[in-house]
């Protein structure tokens, strides 16, 4: 789900204006604790390879948990008058996705939904739009960090709404590769070591959209995708970042604007106020169900772009994400009343603190965070790095 759209997992959102500071007394409004559930949907119907759809129910703005996936539900893609595409549900729960498909250009197509529960959804149908390829994917640094932008042209003019989604990738290692471990309550040398080497992945939670309706030609120059600080630990070994780029209809660069405006410019008294926010999508049994999100079709265009620190200025001081954890505490195994076996099992005893080497009388150490790059990413190097 879109970072942005899950802030939508609340039956609450359109009578957030009512929260503005300044009031007298504060105000619960009933709805807070509201037990209803509305359905949450968020993808796209790729015209051009595999359609994948989360669903959620929404949650009480108070709620501590995360919103529950939908279960169970049959999902399609339906033709307008023609064939119908079956979604199935993936190993992550409330995630379905399709085969990949090729759609017809000339047709329409809408997401048709039936919940275990018995309620049926259905999106308007919407014809299918042909995303143009990204122009260029470009990086430049300066005295504040890193820009990385993007250009964008239609040759036929069709596009003219753009929105993008971008996921990150960096490459990380811990200050410490442990040569020891504690086992069976002794310091032994380590049988299985760390990985040297991880990657940690974020995806983008901002709402990236343009128009091109008021310019002459259909083309997105320099739109400022991404920053950086010149701190930044995504870029201290190697940094990717893959982008993604969705044509729009003029009605779903509305709901996505709309959207932004919603949760990112609430907060003052002069700010919009929050709007009641739905899409196009309606469940067709049951009136007083509401489902929020916008279902269109069209195809994606990625580009991918790496960075290495040796690109980047040397003067720049990139941390790595682990300056909390130097320099690493020492053990010392002579206390003078406690033998050092005793020693070893007060200390590595203690949940997550490991040695990492040998010194003279003891022992370096450090917690498992400051150690095991997987807590921070994954071991596994990605298919499409370098």
């Amino acid at each position: 789900m879109h970072p942005r759209l899950s802030i939508l997992c609340t039956a609450a959102l359109w009578v957030m204006a009512l929260l503005l500071p300044g009031c007298i007394e504060s105000y619960s409004p009933e709805v807070l604790s509201s037990p209803r559930q509305f359905l949450v949907v968020d993808g796209f119907i790729n015209s051009q390879g595999v359609t994948t759809i989360s669903l959620q129910r929404t949650i009480d703005i108070t709620a501590k948990t995360p919103p529950p996936p939908e279960k169970g539900a049959a999902v399609s893609i339906e033709e307008e008058n023609g064939a119908r595409y079956v979604l199935p549900e993936g190993v992550v729960k409330g995630t379905y996705s399709s085969a990949p498909l090729t759609l017809n250009p000339q047709k329409n197509y809408r997401l048709r939904i039936l919940t275990a529960t018995g309620k049926e959804y259905a999106s308007a149908y919407t014809a299918v739009k042909t995303t143009p390829p990204i122009g260029d994917v470009t990086w430049q640094a300066s005295d504040k960090g890193l820009d990385i932008s993007l250009s964008s042209y239609d040759a036929s003019g069709q596009t003219r709404y753009y929105r993008w989604e971008y996921v990150e990738t960096w490459e990380i290692a811990s200050p410490y590769n442990p040569t020891v471990e504690y086992k069976n309550s002794r310091i032994q040398d380590i049988t299985t070591p760390f990985p040297t080497r991880c990657w940690s992945t974020a995806t983008s939670s901002d709402i990236e959209i343009a128009s091109t309706v008021r310019l002459t030609e259909d083309r997105v120059s320099n739109y400022l995708l991404r920053s950086l600080p010149t701190t930044s630990d995504r870029l201290r070994i190697r940094y990717s970042i893959l982008v993604s780029q969705h044509a729009q209809t003029a009605e779903e660069y509305m709901y996505w604007e709309l959207l932004r405006k919603n949760t990112e410019n609430i907060g003052t008294l002069f700010d919009p106020l929050p709007s009641q926010l739905t899409g196009n999508i309606r469940c067709l049994n049951d009136e007083n169900e509401l489902a929020l999100g916008f279902i269109s079709a069209h195809s994606l265009a990625q580009k991918r772009l790496f960075i290495g620190r040796g690109e980047l200025p040397r003067t720049w001081l990139i941390q790595s994400g682990y300056e909390s954890c130097l320099p690493p505490d020492t053990v010392k195994l002579y206390t003078g009343f406690k033998s050092p076996a005793e020693i070893l099992k007060a200390t590595f005893s203690i949940p997550g603190y490991l040695p990492i080497n040998e010194v003279d009388g003891g022992y370096t150490a450090r917690s498992r965070e400051c150690i095991d790059c997987r807590l921070r990413g994954t071991a596994v190097k990605p298919d499409f790095w370098p």
